[in-house]
């Protein structure tokens, strides 16, 4: 019966003193953590680019076809201050200084994989030296195969093979409201895309170029974008971003781009010709005021012996279509005009004393814009 008892009393030892260190174990594990309240948990993230939130795909399909631009000019030195002439009129004149060189930044987009660039012509004019640097690329000298101060467009090429060039859209299918995204190097912090609507489309009279026909946008747009791309949803080239409307220097939800319809134009244009030759009529013209019985671009002097004096429009005369397409104002009939190739007959749509006419018209070329002083 003794053995009986050790027996038992050793065994109930061992088992208490299992389950002590269980409970031991256990205490140091803390219990699972209990909502405070009932909340709705979000959902496994989809793959990227695929949310209906995300332009991921967008973006990713047109950024390698943006580049960033870099140049440089020679510019003067600044004029000596009234200490410095002093200085050198004691102790005579010091070793001859370097040319001072400026550096400027922009954005551009590869259109051919044959190494066509568009940009804008404010990026790259008056520069001594480009250098374009596409993603995942060595920095590439670029030369200037042409130049549109009037449209402020400029076509650029570089030597490289394997280039992704841009996909064009359709930018006169363009809505307000659409989303669209840009493109670029603003301040030369690195390519960035930034997202917004399009605010408005025609956008004209606005002082910036001689012909304008902007896409307003508020996707943010600052210096360094100018040249880089704005695209759709679908990654497709839809302008090349030129301007904005800022008191700041920093965008304030009010850019512009010029429509890759126009742009593309004039960038074939450069590369066949070398040039952009445009229509010209040889009138001067003002709107209609806004109560006027006929809405158009009233001619109010016709040059001697150009296009619209031969073909026997008058001061006075109100154009109101060129081919049937309605002319609302001046800024319309200088674009629908431009757009004629020079030695091709325009049809004009005329008012003259109430009376509606159809006026065909060959046009010429227009002149060139006067150098920059």
């Amino acid at each position: 019966m003794r053995k009986f008892w050790l027996v038992f009393a050793q065994t109930a030892t061992i088992v208490f003193a299992g389950l002590y260190l269980i409970s031991l174990f256990r205490s140091e594990t803390p219990p699972p953590r209990a909502n405070v309240v009932t909340v709705r948990e979000a959902a496994p993230s989809p793959a990227a680019g695929a949310g209906a939130a995300s332009y991921n795909t967008a973006a990713r399909k047109a950024i390698p076809a943006v580049v960033n631009i870099y140049t440089t000019k020679q510019v003067a030195q600044r004029p000596l201050s009234r200490d410095e002439l002093l200085l050198r009129r004691f102790f005579g004149e010091p070793p001859a200084e370097r040319p001072e060189s400026a550096v400027n930044l922009g954005s551009g987009v590869i259109v051919s994989s044959e190494g066509y660039l568009l940009t804008n012509n404010h990026v790259v004019a008056s520069a001594d030296e480009i250098a374009v640097v596409a993603v995942g690329r060595e920095p590439l000298a670029a030369r200037v195969v042409g130049t549109d101060p009037e449209s402020d467009l400029a076509v650029l090429k570089i030597d490289a093979k394997n280039l992704s060039a841009i996909t064009f859209g359709k930018s006169e299918e363009l809505q307000v409201g659409d989303v669209v995204l840009a493109i670029g190097n603003p301040f030369g912090v690195g390519q960035t895309v930034t997202q917004g609507i399009v605010s408005a489309t025609g956008r004209n009279r606005l002082g910036i170029n001689t012909f304008e026909n902007f896409i307003q946008t508020d996707a943010a747009i600052n210096p360094g974008n100018s040249g880089g791309a704005l695209i759709d949803t679908n990654g497709n080239l839809v302008g090349i971003n030129t301007a904005i409307f800022t008191k700041t220097e920093g965008s304030v939800g009010i850019g512009f781009a010029i429509p890759v319809s126009l742009a593309r134009q004039i960038m074939e244009q450069i590369i066949t010709k070398g040039r952009v030759d445009r229509g010209w009529l040889g009138v001067a013209a003002q709107d209609t005021e806004h109560d006027a019985a006929v809405r158009g671009a009233r001619i109010m002097g016709v040059q001697r012996g150009g296009p619209a004096e031969l073909a026997g429009i008058h001061p006075g005369d109100v154009v109101v279509a060129v081919n049937g397409k309605p002319i609302p104002d001046t800024g319309a009939l200088i674009n629908e005009t431009a757009a004629l190739a020079p030695g091709t007959r325009g049809t004009f749509g005329v008012v003259r004393n109430n009376k509606p006419l159809s006026i065909p018209v060959e046009v010429g070329r227009r002149p060139p814009p006067a150098p920059a002083k």
